[in-house]
Order: structure tokens, then sequence, then C-alpha cells
């Protein structure tokens, strides 16, 4: 049985828990000086400070030296789209000349270029690149993420997406969780059928991942030019009925009132929430969504930040996410995610850390198993370069990790 022993924490950091944390609990962290980590076959076994309880090599144990240095939780990105084809520079002029997402999106570009690209990959070539992404992922200390479909548009292609999800789990130490968004845009074969897509989507796709076992939650982008609240209350409520949890884009644009309808329906969480209200806000807290917060995306875009303090003082949990992407956010860095929440959103460090682990693994459905450091949960973490949690939420442009440890093995 596999052992591992990680001593000489200068500083243990973690929130603890198994479920998300809101309010004033969001900042509410333990921190341990001089501790150490015992775990076995994956799973903590026990968190201490002193001396640990063997300083040997033996009985099967590896001996992990963490140097004083600062030591998490694994961290978890919430909101991704792992898979797709291409990338899309070529858009960056167009950015820089003023052009709006959604004008680019109704001249053929956005997602509907990635379209292109992803239709016309391999699932093979999809899944080099993708296995890629992950590789730099863990890098930046990542053990835990969601992957998006949405970049097919059609019954085959959304399910070869979320077979290149299912079929990376394992082969690489990032676990996956998979989310079916079908719902991403209107393909061109249906840019003049609305309503027969929402159909195909409701009667075909929804359907097939679900008997697949392919996806755990079912997303939509509710905004303006894409999905109405109308047809988005209709997809997810498809996808509940076949077993696939909500997850909404809302109110990322415009205040199409996502965020009420996330509140409704016991979304897990609602995401992006740039322009969202004091009634989306409201609803959330009444049906337990958590926030993911994608800060990058406001950077990349030059947009206005989603108002944290403000989900934080009403109870709502706030967890905080990349959005990787090929067009508003195509950064792996959940370290920067970090620098911008706190400079930005105006988190402290506690708040960003909770984010970026347990309320992360909230918004994926494993704050049961993942996300803190404690007795029973899996042994993910992450060995910084840096003494103390301040320190990484304020050095940025540096990857600060020196080792991650999945499941008991440092990779």
């Amino acid at each position: 049985m596999a052992k591992l022993l990680i001593t000489n924490i200068g500083l243990l950091a973690t929130p603890a828990g198994r479920e998300a944390k809101a309010g004033a609990a969001q900042g509410d962290i333990l921190k341990l000086e001089n501790a150490w980590i015992l775990a076995e076959d994956g799973v903590i076994l026990e968190v201490g400070t002193g001396e640990p309880p063997m300083t040997e090599p033996g009985n099967g144990f590896e001996i992990l030296d963490a140097g004083g240095r600062l030591v998490t939780p694994g961290l978890v990105d919430a909101h991704t789209h792992l898979v797709f084809g291409g990338f899309r520079q070529h858009e960056l002029a167009d950015k820089l000349r003023g052009k709006t997402y959604l004008e680019i999106l109704a001249a053929g570009g956005g997602i509907l270029s990635t379209l292109k690209a992803t239709r016309a990959a391999s699932e093979a070539q999809l899944t080099a690149k993708a296995l890629a992404a992950l590789r730099e992922m863990l890098s930046f200390g990542v053990t835990l993420c969601e992957a998006k479909s949405g970049y097919g548009l059609s019954l085959e292609e959304e399910l070869k997406q979320l077979r290149v999800v299912r079929n990376l789990q394992g082969t690489q130490p990032a676990e996956l969780v998979s989310t079916f968004l079908g719902a991403h845009a209107f393909p061109p074969e249906y840019k003049e059928d609305h309503e027969g897509y929402v159909r195909l989507i409701c009667e075909e796709m929804i359907p097939a991942v679900a008997a697949a076992g392919l996806a755990e939650y079912c997303d939509v982008f509710c905004e303006t030019g894409v999905f109405t609240m109308e047809e988005s209350r209709r997809i997810l409520e498809c996808g509940l009925a076949h077993g696939l949890k909500a997850k909404i884009h809302a109110d990322e644009i415009d205040a199409l009132g996502g965020a009420q309808l996330a509140g409704e329906l016991g979304a897990v969480s609602a995401e992006h929430l740039i322009a969202v209200t004091e009634k989306g806000i409201e609803s959330m807290a009444k049906g337990g969504t958590i926030a993911c917060l994608l800060p990058a995306t406001s950077f990349y875009l030059g947009a206005d930040y989603a108002p944290a303090r403000k989900f934080i003082e009403a109870g709502v949990p706030v967890a905080l996410a990349t959005d990787y992407n090929p067009g508003s956010c195509p950064s792996l860095n959940l370290q920067l995610v970090m620098n911008l929440a706190c400079l930005k959103d105006r988190m402290t460090p506690e708040e960003v850390l909770t984010a970026v682990t347990l309320n992360g693994a909230a918004a994926v459905g494993r704050a049961a198993t993942h996300g803190s450091l404690e007795a029973g949960k899996r042994a993910d973490l992450v060995i910084w370069n840096a003494a103390d949690l301040d320190f990484i939420c304020y050095r940025f442009g540096s990857n600060l990790v020196r080792t991650v440890v999945k499941g008991g093995v440092p990779v």
C-alpha cells in the first residue's frame, strides 16, 4: 500500500469541511505551522503539527520534505472549455479595433470559428491537444478541473468532445469532471431555426449524453444573441430530468436574469456574473448556487469584474476559475486568476484560497472528497515556493509551484 509522509511544512493553509463556504466562513481557513501530513493509498490519514509520527523511511513510507514551505490543497479549476480545435489569435486584431465579443460572433467568428476547427479535428488530435493543456494546468497546481463541451454543436460532435474528456481520465494525473454545453451557440445549420436546435438538444443530445454517462452537468450560455431565458430554462430542465445537474453561463454581458434562473432551478453554479443584479444574487443565495467568477476573462476582454464582495456579503459561496478557452481567455494559469481576484475583485487571500480549492470542488460536486487537507480527503496538494499565503496572491507573473502531489504521489 502506497504511503506518504510530508514533513517540515512551514505553513499549512486550508479551508475545512465537505461543502462550500459562504460569507465570513469563506475567509475562515486553518493555518498550521510546523505541520505534517500522513497519507495512504491516495487518502489523507492524519494532519498534525510538531514531531511527525515517523521520521525514518520504512514500512513502505515515502518521506517528502516540504523544506519549510507553504502547503495548500491542490487547486481546482471549476470552469474550463478544455477540448477544442485550433486557437483564435487572428481575432486579436478585431478586438484591438474595438469589436465586441458578440460582434465577432455575429460575423461568424468566436465560437463558430472554433466549431469549424473542432469538427475538422479527429478525436486523437483533440485528445493530444487537451492532454498538453492538462499538463500545463498541473504545472500551475491544478489537480481537478471541469471540462465543458460546446464546440461541436451537433450530436456526434458533442459526443466526440465528451469522449475525449472521458478517455483522458486516468491517463494523466489531473481528475476531470464533464459538462455538456451543447447550448453554447447556434450552429450555422440552425442559424434561422433556433427552435429546431433547442429541440435537437432536448430530444436527442441530452438523452444520448445521459445514456452514455458522458457528463454530470448540463450548461447553457444564457446571453443576448445566444440562448434566451425561456430557451435556457427548457434546456436545463430537460437536463435535470435526465439526471444532469444544472450550470449556467449567466449575466456575463447583459443582465437577462440568468442568475435568478440558476437560483430557481437550484443550479450547482452560475458562472461569469459580471452584470448580475441584486435579485439575481438573492435568488442564488436562496437556491444554494455557487458563484463561479472568471476574472481572467474580464482582464482579457477589458470588461468589468464580477462583484465578488456582493456575493460574499449576501452569503453566496464564491469559486474562481480560468474559463480556459480559445477566444475570451486563452490562459491555463489559475495562479493569475488568484492574483486578479485579490487586485480586481477585492477578495482576501484566505477567501481566494477557499475559492480555488473547497468552493471550486463544490462547484463540480467533489467537496466531500477534494478541496481541503483533512483526514478522509484525497491527498491532493501543492508545495509552493512561498512561505505564506499572502505571497502567492501578491506575486504575479511567475509559476510559484514547487511540487504537486496528486493522490498521494508527487508528480
